[in-house]
């Protein structure tokens, strides 16, 4: 994920709070909007249940792909299944970083979809800069190919609105998906002119672009080394059990 700023600083998303849940990998816990719930399918082999909803026993990772992999290549995943489910795990499929990538990517467009028609995204550089500039933007999203001076634009009338700079995001993807996850034609920028929507999203971005390690304009990387969004509340740091060192790793 990169992210565009006068300062060229890193700015990240951030998963809201909720119910916690931990890490089957790391240990680590944070809030179920920012881990991802993996289950058995009928078929024996692991699934991911993205709106954690699916019935029966769940196992939670972390968004971090480079984690999933090296435990996957090492045998630490089905080891950490085989406690979760306190069975034989579940078949895991080769293809299961690349199928959690996609299919994060596409919540992530299908949110965006969701809330524009609810009436909660607003478009085009004009209105925007108003909006921005009347503090009524809780989000701002711009295409990857926007223009770096219609970013700074919006970006200075966000500011002067009052705007938190870390809502202000450039987004790893071009137009096209911009345009497609609206259905609409050319999106370059949009605004979320709603709180709770905003929240929605910034939750579903942080979970996709975490996951997929996407780099920054500036050369890093999405999350910061040693990050990731939303994990204990510390983007990613380790900390006990609960209360009599009791877990929630299911449902």
């Amino acid at each position: 994920m990169r992210v565009a700023s006068d300062d060229a600083s890193a700015h990240r998303l951030s998963a809201p709070a909720g119910p916690e849940r931990r890490c089957i990998l790391s240990g680590a816990h944070g809030p179920r909007a920012a881990l991802i719930r993996l289950v058995a399918g009928p078929d024996g082999r692991l699934w991911p249940d993205l709106a954690a909803r699916l019935p029966g026993r769940g196992a939670w990772i972390a968004a971090d792909r480079a984690m999933l992999e090296q435990a996957m290549a090492d045998g630490r995943l089905k080891k950490a299944l085989a406690r979760a489910f306190r069975t034989a795990p579940p078949e895991v499929p080769a293809d299961l970083a690349d199928t959690l990538e996609r299919l994060l990517g596409g919540r992530a467009a299908d949110r965006l979809g969701l809330e524009h028609r609810g009436g909660r995204i607003a478009f085009g550089a004009e209105r925007l800069d108003i909006l921005a500039r009347q503090g009524r933007l809780h989000l701002l999203l711009h295409a990857a190919d926007a223009a770096a001076d219609g970013v700074r634009a919006l970006d200075q009338a966000f500011r002067a609105g009052g705007g938190d700079m870390q809502a202000s995001i450039v987004l790893p993807r071009g137009r096209e998906f911009l345009s497609k996850a609206l259905g609409r034609a050319n999106v370059v920028h949009l605004g979320v002119i709603d709180k709770g929507a905003a929240d929605r999203i910034a939750a579903d971005l942080a979970r996709w672009l975490g996951f997929a390690g996407f780099s920054e304009a500036q050369g890093g990387a999405w999350p910061p080394p040693g990050k990731r969004p939303g994990v204990d509340g510390r983007m990613g740091s380790a900390r006990p059990t609960g209360r009599n060192g009791q877990t929630s790793d299911e449902r």
